[in-house]
């Protein structure tokens, strides 16, 4: 059964003159009339009797019409559905973010992209760079956002947003509020207040040793505005990407010597044709002028 088959069958329905059917159908009579012979053949008997100037359905063509109405019209809605998704019309876009991108330096590109595609729908979902990994392989995300210290795994296609530094965050008052900046071997025997999340923490643990450093964790949390809000009560420094520091009131140093520095990247999974809003959001991803973003 062809969809053409379905058109036809419901343009004589409605007509009951074959003749007229054809014309509103743009197709010649005989092309019509073969095409629901063929219906005919496939359903096992007559939809129609024609008898000089009288054609009216039999009752396979009764029982038929209303199936094969509703075959045209869920067709229809497909086809509107899928010409939708193409033009980015009421369609949603699931975008893992690491949870240790701060929404600082993210929200004015996700504004942007809004503003040129209003009717995309954004759910994102925050987890580690491994969790939003095996997101993205088993399909549940579309694209996500994230660094990491180690190599890209090969099933994924990754390319640099911006680069940002680590910094040391501490409340008024502590000792390093009032220096310009801090090195790594000045957070020897520092309270540490770890962020569970960090996924830098194994690489900063060795930078920190290998200048002398052994820090004294005193509080973890896998929420960062826990671990802000204590650093801002006095306890001790926190170690976290410049552009995620929100606390209001939170003094944040650059470290140094050496710096310690991620790569934000955008990852697709490797080989996975893009669907349009997957491409959209790639290419207005890559056009963004992070670099032109104030720290």
């Amino acid at each position: 059964m062809e969809m053409h088959q379905i058109r036809y069958f419901l343009a004589v329905c409605e007509t009951l003159n074959f003749t007229r059917a054809a014309e509103a159908c743009n197709v010649s009579q005989p092309s019509l009339t073969r095409a629901i012979k063929g219906l005919e053949d496939e359903l096992g008997g007559p939809l129609f009797r024609r008898e000089r100037n009288n054609t009216h359905l039999t009752g396979l063509g009764e029982m038929m019409r209303p199936h094969l109405t509703q075959v045209l019209i869920e067709t229809d809605a497909a086809k509107e559905r899928a010409k939708s998704f193409a033009r980015l019309d009421d369609v949603e876009l699931k975008l893992g973010m690491m949870c240790t991108i701060g929404p600082r330096r993210f929200v004015p590109f996700l504004q942007t992209f809004r503003e040129r595609h209003p009717k995309v729908r954004l759910l994102v979902q925050d987890g580690s760079n491994v969790q939003l990994q095996e997101r993205l392989a088993q399909g549940e995300l579309d694209v996500a956002v994230y660094g990491q210290p180690e190599e890209m795994d090969e099933r994924f296609h990754a390319r640099r947003l911006y680069d940002e530094r680590f910094v040391i965050g501490v409340g008024p008052g502590h000792p390093f509020d009032k220096q310009n900046a801090v090195r790594c071997q000045d957070l020897h025997d520092q309270a540490y207040l770890n962020r569970v999340q960090c996924e830098f923490f194994g690489e900063a643990r060795r930078v920190f040793r290998a200048n002398g450093a052994k820090t004294r964790i005193v509080f973890r949390s896998d929420r960062d505005d826990w671990v802000q809000s204590m650093a801002l009560a006095g306890l001790g420094f926190t170690f976290i990407p410049e552009y995620a520091a929100t606390m209001p009131g939170l003094r944040v140093r650059p470290l140094i010597e050496p710096e310690i520095v991620r790569t934000i990247q955008v990852v697709t999974v490797r080989g996975r044709p893009h669907v349009p809003v997957v491409a959209a959001f790639v290419r207005e991803i890559l056009a963004f002028p992070w670099a032109s973003l104030s720290s």
